[in-house]
């Protein structure tokens, strides 16, 4: 993610218009085509933006306990009808239960909790992890 980690500071990506422009961009270099956009703890602020001015264009979400979800109300995320599988780790205390307060306004979600795993859950939980998300693949159509 530009700005994150070890990856150097990226002034284009400063609003969520600009994080939203960015992902879009980077879809369409790709060539993608109703992709399923997977999205851990800090990507959320370029996963959310997206999903709500494009949800449309894609073919499920999965989040996991992103950052930003206070950012959006519940009447937005009502607003979108993109399948989704939130996913979050049992040991996740902090970032978790908030994203799942909000995400949960999502009309077409689903839930699904790794027990023993924190945070970065699909780390701790790759089994587990991989399990219910291949699972939400094989549903959508």
């Amino acid at each position: 993610i530009p700005g994150y980690g070890d990856s150097p500071p990226v002034e284009m990506v400063v609003t969520a218009q600009d994080r939203k422009t960015f992902l879009d961009h980077v879809l369409q270099e790709l060539g993608m085509q109703k992709p399923v956009l997977v999205s851990p703890s800090m990507s959320g602020r370029f996963a959310l933006p997206f999903l709500l001015a494009h949800g449309d264009r894609l073919a499920g979400f999965v989040p996991i306990a992103p950052v930003g979800t206070r950012d959006y109300t519940a009447e937005q995320y009502r607003g979108v009808q993109t399948p989704t599988l939130i996913l979050y780790g049992d040991r996740d205390t902090q970032l978790a239960p908030q994203a799942l307060q909000n995400l949960q306004h999502l009309p077409e979600h689903r839930v699904a909790v790794l027990l023993g795993a924190g945070h970065a859950c699909y780390l701790d939980k790759p089994e587990d992890f991989h399990r219910a998300l291949l699972g939400f693949l094989r549903q959508l159509k």
